[in-house]
């Protein structure tokens, strides 16, 4: 349960229900909030954290495009993700790093105040109602009819509250059509990602993805990338027209909690197999990955103990 869990902030650890803010704190009324999700897994060593060190760089690089300051470092802060596991015994889950401004503010200017910290740990099958993923059934998916932010409005690789509202009226417009996930177009109108996702295809047994730019530099997708390498699956990085997906063999999607998420139809198209294969064998390396067994990319663990 939720109200079980601890929860560091600026330093100390508190209960779950005692971690508010005012109603009117800049971050919550501005959407100024800053922060990563991240996974750990079950290892033969104990939970480890995937790819620490690479979001809290990405975290730390958001703080600076947004002229942000925070207090604590790196070096520190890992060690704070740690032992928020530690203090809530769990094995695996989810974590959620928030840095915020609790100040009232009613200015669009956030104060001159340097941003709080905040972890959270869950465990989603425990802690969250209607976490209902399996691989084998995969998603459905809809092209939606709002563009991905435009590069030239707002920094998009920051991971800030406000900038999520592009993929929520994605993912709602998809609900109404009755998919369970969004694809968004660039202003362009290239493929660019889903409301929380990153967009893979597979073409004649290669691997297609967006290339960096017009998209968050997700740490998952460049994971997938990596893995897909190192087992000899070829891939490329470019600008995909929404017609590509139509003539694609396979489709996936991929995020923090679920690093691969087979999409069984886009639009009215269906796939006749899905998972696919290239789909499979990138999802049976990733949980490889994550569990430890593949000793290749064991300086992507950061074990909690």
């Amino acid at each position: 349960m939720l109200t079980e869990r601890i929860v560091y902030i600026n330093g100390e650890f508190i209960d779950w229900n005692r971690a508010t803010v005012h109603l009117m704190s800049h971050s919550f009324a501005r959407g100024s909030a800053v922060f990563e999700v991240l996974s750990f897994h079950k290892t033969g060593f104990g939970p480890a954290v995937f790819r620490l060190d690479e979001h809290l760089r990405r975290l730390f690089k958001t703080v600076e495009l947004l002229d942000m300051e925070i207090q604590i470092t790196a070096e520190d802060l890992q060690e704070a993700v740690k032992n928020t596991i530690k203090r809530n015994g769990l094995p695996e889950g989810l974590i959620k790093i928030v840095c915020f401004y609790p100040q009232i503010a009613f200015d669009i200017l956030p104060p001159q105040n340097q941003l709080d910290v905040s972890i959270f740990v869950i465990d989603p099958k425990q802690d969250l109602d209607g976490i209902d993923f399996h691989f084998e059934q995969g998603t459905t998916v809809g092209i939606s009819k709002w563009r991905k932010l435009d590069v030239q409005t707002v920094p998009i690789e920051a991971k800030v509250a406000a900038n999520y509202l592009n993929g929520m009226v994605a993912r709602i417009e998809a609900k109404k059509r009755r998919f369970e996930n969004a694809v968004m177009l660039d202003t362009q109108g290239f493929v660019a990602e889903g409301g929380t996702e990153s967009v893979f295809l597979v073409r004649n047994d290669r691997l297609y993805t967006p290339f960096l730019g017009m998209i968050l530099e997700s740490i998952t997708r460049k994971s997938i990338l990596q893995a897909a390498k190192s087992s000899s699956i070829e891939t490329s990085e470019e600008r995909l027209p929404p017609d590509f997906l139509f003539q694609a063999d396979e489709i996936f999607l991929s995020n923090t909690p679920y690093k691969v998420i087979p999409v069984r139809q886009i639009e009215n198209q269906k796939f006749a197999q899905t998972p696919g294969p290239i789909t499979r064998k990138i999802n049976d390396l990733m949980n490889k990955i994550v569990s430890g067994q593949e000793k290749r990319f064991n300086d992507w663990l950061f074990f909690v103990d």
